[in-house]
């Protein structure tokens, strides 16, 4: 008989990022959207951005994480993954909620693009001003 591993799910939003995370107790390994974290995220920054939760509580050797992300542009992804992983490893054990909360990364980042105005080059950009 065959146990199943079992696994921990958080999702992460920021910007308009939705990164839906699952993390294995036991294994290791991380892959983005089928691919490789440095293959997905395609910058060193946004690849610690990304493990930042894991290294700071020591456990970047205890999880394998699978990670599919739609939505927004690397950044917002990476930021997206890291809140995903902080709610995921809550999930495994609830002690690990306040060293995350100190870390910052329990908190979601609210900012979103202003939406466009009718009449206007974009959300505040006003017509040129003219003397006639």
């Amino acid at each position: 008989m065959t146990t199943k591993a079992a696994s921990y799910y958080g999702t992460g939003r920021r910007k308009s990022a939705i990164a839906r995370v699952w993390i294995f107790h036991g294994q290791k390994g991380f892959s983005v959207n089928g691919r490789t974290l440095p293959g997905y995220l395609q910058r060193k920054s946004l690849e610690m951005l990304a493990e930042m939760p894991l290294k700071t509580l020591r456990l970047d050797d205890q999880f394998r994480i699978r990670v599919n992300v739609v939505g927004g542009g690397l950044s917002g992804q990476a930021d997206a993954i890291s809140l995903g992983i902080s709610r995921a490893l809550v999930n495994y054990d609830e002690k690990l909620r306040s060293p995350l909360r100190q870390g910052g990364f329990l908190t979601r980042d609210p900012r979103e693009k202003e939406r466009k105005k009718y009449g206007r080059k974009g959300a505040r950009r006003r017509f040129q001003f003219t003397k006639r």
